[in-house]
């Protein structure tokens, strides 16, 4: 999912612009765009996705070491650390989605702990469903400021690749419009 026309001209709010690394804001110069932003965190994005589906598939990551709120975490710093101030950390103000700031850490965990217990004591899911809850549960308790929707793909892409048992593995395609993206999701 890229991003929508005449999004990348426009401007970082202040806070936006507070939330950046000192390195990045020079970086990106004094009047900073948010396309500019987000080429930064897509080619952060692909090495991290990167290394990590190859951790997958040579046997380095399982599905119980992908379903864990640490895990999780450490997903949004990788991806976001180099430029922003609140990567991996869960977010501390309420939102209009999501869970409240403070059940965060015990829904995250207890989600994903439910997630993997389903997935290993049930036969009524496939790959591609499992990986879709994963994506769906991880957004619905929107742990974090910003990120959730890229963090929460990439561990479902993660989870689907570990659990396929087939000699042509697949990833989801998410390639669509925004609107049928959400439309999905409800």
């Amino acid at each position: 999912m890229g991003i929508l026309p005449d999004y990348g001209d426009t401007p970082l709010s202040g806070d936006e612009l507070d939330s950046l690394l000192p390195r990045v804001a020079e970086l990106l110069g004094a009047n900073p765009d948010k396309a500019a932003l987000y080429d930064l965190e897509q080619a952060i994005h692909v090495t991290v996705a990167q290394e990590l589906m190859t951790d997958v598939l040579t046997g380095h990551l399982s599905v119980d070491a992908i379903l864990t709120s640490q895990f999780i975490r450490n997903l949004h710093r990788a991806l976001y650390g180099e430029i922003w101030t609140w990567a991996g950390v869960f977010r501390l103000n309420e939102i209009n989605l999501g869970v409240a700031p403070e059940l965060i850490p015990t829904e995250i965990t207890s989600s994903l702990d439910t997630l993997n217990f389903r997935w290993r004591n049930t036969s009524d899911w496939t790959p591609h469903e499992f990986g879709i809850g994963v994506h769906a549960e991880v957004l619905r308790v929107h742990p974090f400021a910003d990120g959730n929707g890229r963090t929460s793909r990439l561990v479902a892409d993660l989870v689907f690749l570990a659990t396929q048992d087939t000699e042509s593995l697949y990833l989801y395609d998410w390639i669509t419009e925004k609107a049928r993206y959400v439309s999905l999701l409800a």
